[in-house]
């Protein structure tokens, strides 16, 4: 089971958004043509490395990663990976790696089961999900004892927001809907559950103004600003990251689509001030998984 091992004053930055795209038997999270549209999109053709590789890479910087799939089975026809091994795994680099799950939340009862298993025995420090690529509106209220069962464990959820390279250039987007990817799908949810704390994945990009709207509504929501080069992001998304969303807004990359080096280069030619940066790399996320809580109580 994975417990958290992660030296706060050794890393220099958590990553709140890693994926795993692949598994040590070399299948992929996603089918063929999509990883070939990201690609694309992404315009890199980068290896996609497995869970022990994410570790040395991020090991190797200083740095923590928050690492997942995504279980969209039932959208793309396509197995997922296991979220399960993926936890498993991360267990061996518990030094720089925190799972989180995922689970299909079209699968119904087996979703809350498959969400029980992976919080009680193996541990997983939050979820991850994609509404686009899933196929599932995170607002209807068939999905709330998933919702449910996640606040009562006091695990953070990070839903992906806006636009998406998953589909993009394919025939009809893949039938992939972007519009599930609208960060105001998740007010309701952040309603109805205030205690579940909700990370709004990436610059929601065309909706970035919904999402600072939600999250300055309501305090159980917070930003990560994976995805993009932060040269990139929206100016109010800036305005806002350097005030009110000063303390819930969240470093993350969308690694190995991007990388941190990227990022952090990038970052500088922005107008995000230096004295915020700090709790964006670093200090956010460790409250948000509940690092330097736990910190404090092994403090003498």
């Amino acid at each position: 089971m994975y417990r958290p091992a992660i030296d706060l004053d050794a890393v220099t930055a958590i990553d709140m958004h890693v994926h795993i795209e692949v598994d040590d038997h070399g299948h992929a999270s996603l089918p063929a043509p999509l990883v070939a549209a990201v690609s694309k999109y992404f315009r890199t053709d980068g290896p996609r490395p497995a869970v022990d590789a994410v570790a040395r890479y991020y090991r190797e910087r200083d740095m923590a990663a928050v690492v997942f799939t995504v279980d969209a089975g039932t959208q793309l026809k396509h197995p997922p990976l296991s979220s399960v091994d993926i936890a498993r795994a991360a267990a061996d680099h518990a030094d720089v790696l925190i799972p989180f799950g995922s689970v299909d939340p079209r699968t119904g009862g087996a979703a809350l089961d498959l969400a029980a298993r992976l919080i009680e025995q193996e541990g997983v420090r939050g979820f991850k999900f994609h509404p686009t690529v899933q196929g599932f509106d995170p607002s209807h209220d068939e999905y709330a004892p998933l919702w449910a069962l996640i606040a009562r464990a006091g695990l953070p959820v990070i839903f992906h927001t806006g636009q998406t390279g998953i589909g993009a250039g394919l025939p009809g987007g893949y039938g992939l809907r972007l519009g599930l990817s609208n960060p105001m799908l998740l007010d309701p949810v952040a309603a109805d559950f205030p205690d579940l704390q909700i990370v709004m994945a990436h610059p929601s990009v065309p909706w970035q103004d919904e999402a600072l709207s939600v999250a300055t509504h309501k305090p159980n929501t917070w930003i990560d600003l994976s995805g993009w080069s932060p040269k990139y992001f929206p100016a109010e998304l800036v305005r806002h990251a350097n005030s009110v969303l000063k303390r819930r807004v969240l470093f993350g990359t969308d690694y190995p689509l991007l990388t941190p080096e990227r990022w952090l280069r990038d970052v500088a030619a922005t107008d995000l001030r230096p004295d915020v940066l700090p709790g964006i790399l670093k200090d956010n996320a460790a409250r948000l998984l509940g690092l330097a809580r736990e910190r404090r109580e092994e403090a003498p």
